[in-house]
């Protein structure tokens, strides 16, 4: 069995207080949990999945990612085919371009909907956790998690890894949208994450998980079917 290639940075304790950008992809990049449109013409710009595309009216006024400003501060990598992180790092490619001048949000179909509570879960689940940004694509997602062992009372309480919050919400979100009829869905093994290290790069992140609707056909997982 061959050893996989660990995307961490070597030698650092991902349990400590920190901000995290972290992306992770659904298997094979499949778009099966919505689809991005745009609110003036109606027209989808996701590649969808036939037999899984169940909307569920969803628009992103009532899903709004939580946000907060900076206090403090590696996608484990996809290793799809044809990713590469490179291609999706906000401080590399302009987080604060837009696709043109129309409004995009991103409709989630009941399995997408189901990563949005088990996001909002984490942060309920482990009282050290906060999500300062998220955003659910067609087939992915990127969220900015801080941990924050300040916020426990409990001496005693252990503060899990990103590795092993990310695993979570993968393990937990899965399971139940299994439970919804779609039993073969997986998320890549794999998660890309960035520590986030000052303000600027804070806000450059920050500024892209909002606006990767309207950048979606800039995506490379856009072409990916």
């Amino acid at each position: 069995m061959k050893n996989r290639k660990s995307n961490r940075l070597k030698g650092y304790d991902y349990s400590k207080n920190n901000l995290y950008f972290v992306t992770n992809c659904v298997k094979n990049n499949l778009c099966c949990l919505g689809r991005v449109i745009s609110g003036g013409t109606g027209r989808d710009l996701s590649v969808h999945h036939p037999e899984n595309h169940h909307s569920e009216n969803h628009h992103p006024e009532n899903h709004h990612p939580k946000s907060h400003h900076l206090e403090n501060h590696h996608p484990e990598n996809h290793h799809s085919e044809n990713y590469h992180p490179e291609n999706h790092h906000p401080e590399k490619n302009g987080s604060n371009f837009q696709d043109s001048d129309l409004n995009y949000y991103v409709e989630l179909n009941r399995y997408g909907l189901i990563v949005v509570e088990k996001i909002i879960w984490l942060m309920n689940q482990y009282p050290y956790v906060d999500i300062h940004n998220y955003i659910v694509m067609p087939n992915h997602f990127h969220l900015i998690l801080e941990i924050d062992s300040v916020k426990c009372s409990a001496e005693s309480l252990k503060i899990k890894s990103l590795s092993s919050l990310i695993g979570a919400l993968k393990t937990t979100s899965s399971k139940e949208i299994h439970l919804k009829d779609f039993d073969t869905f997986e998320w890549h093994r794999s998660f890309h994450d960035h520590i986030i290290k000052d303000e600027k790069s804070y806000n450059n992140i920050f500024n892209y998980i909002t606006n990767n609707p309207s950048n979606w056909r800039k995506d490379s997982f856009y072409h990916k079917v």
